[in-house]
C-alpha cells in the first residue's frame, strides 16, 4: 500500500506512461478505490498539474498539457535511454536539435545518481559514432508528423519524388520508421486512394496538419517489414527472389532493411526479396555471401547471365581459357 505522497508520485508516472486512464484502471494500479484516485487527482491539480477528467463510462483521466514542462519521473532504465538519446541526437539525422539536446542532457545529468552517471558515461566513452551519410531532417517536420500520427490528424504537404516530380499529398499518417540513415512515413494517400511509403526528408516545408481521422487497417502487421519492402524491392525496375541455405537471422546480419527483406522459411534456410536497376550487378550481389542459393524468381535474362558467369568463373578456377 503506498503513502499518500508516495501515491501522488505513482499517479503522476501513470498518467505520464499513457495518454488516457480509466478511473477503475488507475484505482487498481494503485491498490485504492475509485474515490481516492479522485481525491489524488485534486491534489495534483492543487500542485498545478492539468489532469483532464471526461465523465460517463468511457470517461478517465488525462494529464494535459500545461504553461510549464511538469516533472518527469523516470526509473533507471529510461533515465538512461533518455541521456543516450539525447547524446546520440547531437550526431544524429535530425537537424536543429544539437545544441538543445546538450542543454537537456546537461540537465538530466545534473540529477542523475551517481549510479546512473556511471551507466551513461560508460557508453559514452565505449562508443564511437561514424557520420551516417544519409540526409537530416529537420525536428520541427518529425514533431508534426509524429503529432499527427498520434492524434490521427491528416497531413498535406509537398513532396518531391525519386523521379523529380513535385506535388501535393494530402495523406492518414500511420507511423513513422527510422532505418538507421532515413526516416519514412506510413501514410494512406487520399489522392491515389492507396497506401504509400513517403521519405520525410523529401518532404518540402512542414506538414499542416488538418481533420481527424478514424484510422484505416494497417497494410501489414510489421509496418518495418512493410517498409524494407516498399525501399528496397519495389522501386527497382527487377525484383529478385531467392531461396539462401542459411537462417533467416544470420543472413539479416548481411543485408540491412534497405537493401532487401529477410524473411525465414524453416530453421535452416530463408528467403530474401530485393530489386535491382541493372541485372549484371546481382550476380555480384549475390556472390558476396558464402551461402548457397536457388533463384525463385527473377527477371528474364538473370539466370543466363547467372549460368555465364559461373561458367566463366568455373574456367578461371580449371586455369583454362574459353
Amino acid at each position: 500500500m503506498y503513502g499518500t505522497s508516495e501515491r501522488l508520485l505513482r499517479l503522476l508516472s501513470l498518467l505520464q506512461a499513457r495518454r488516457d486512464w480509466p478511473g477503475p484502471d488507475l484505482a487498481e494500479r494503485l491498490s485504492v478505490d475509485v474515490r481516492t484516485v479522485r481525491r489524488d487527482v485534486e491534489r495534483l491539480r492543487g500542485l498545478g498539474y492539468p489532469v483532464h477528467a471526461t465523465p460517463g463510462v468511457a470517461g478517465g483521466y488525462r494529464l494535459g498539457a500545461g504553461a510549464a514542462l511538469p516533472p518527469l519521473l523516470l526509473d533507471d532504465d529510461e533515465a538512461v535511454a533518455v541521456a543516450v538519446g539525447l547524446r546520440t541526437a547531437a550526431n544524429g539525422t535530425v537537424s536543429g536539435i544539437e545544441e538543445t539536446s546538450v542543454r537537456a542532457l546537461a540537465k538530466l545529468e545534473q540529477v542523475l545518481p551517481a549510479r546512473l552517471r556511471h551507466r551513461v558515461s560508460a557508453l559514452q566513452t565505449g562508443t564511437l559514432t561514424l557520420g551516417s551519410g544519409g540526409p537530416v531532417v529537420d525536428a520541427e517536420v518529425l514533431t508534426v508528423i509524429a503529432a499527427a500520427c498520434r492524434d490521427h490528424e491528416r497531413l498535406r504537404f509537398t513532396y518531391g519524388t525519386h523521379a523529380g516530380d513535385v506535388g501535393e499529398r494530402n495523406v492518414e499518417p500511420l507511423r513513422m520508421v527510422h532505418t538507421g540513415r532515413r526516416w519514412y512515413l506510413v501514410a494512406y494517400d487520399l489522392g491515389r486512394e492507396d497506401w504509400r511509403t513517403f521519405r520525410v526528408d523529401r518532404v518540402d516545408g512542414v506538414p499542416a496538419p488538418g481533420f481527424r481521422f478514424t484510422p484505416r487497417e494497417p497494410p501489414a502487421a510489421d509496418l518495418a517489414a512493410y517498409v524494407s519492402r516498399a525501399i528496397s524491392t519495389a522501386p527497382y525496375a527487377h525484383q529478385v527472389v531467392v531461396r539462401v541455405a542459411v537462417p533467416a537471422s544470420v543472413l539479416a546480419e548481411r543485408v540491412p532493411p534497405t537493401a532487401g527483406v529477410v524473411e525465414p522459411v524453416d530453421e535452416h534456410s530463408c528467403r530474401l526479396r530485393t530489386g535491382a536497376h541493372n541485372l549484371d550487378a546481382v550476380p555480384f550481389y549475390l556472390a558476396q555471401w558464402d551461402y548457397d542459393f536457388v533463384v525463385e524468381e527473377a527477371p528474364p535474362g538473370l539466370v543466363e547471365r547467372l549460368t555465364r558467369i559461373a561458367e566463366r568463373f568455373s574456367r578461371a578456377a580449371a586455369g583454362s581459357a574459353p
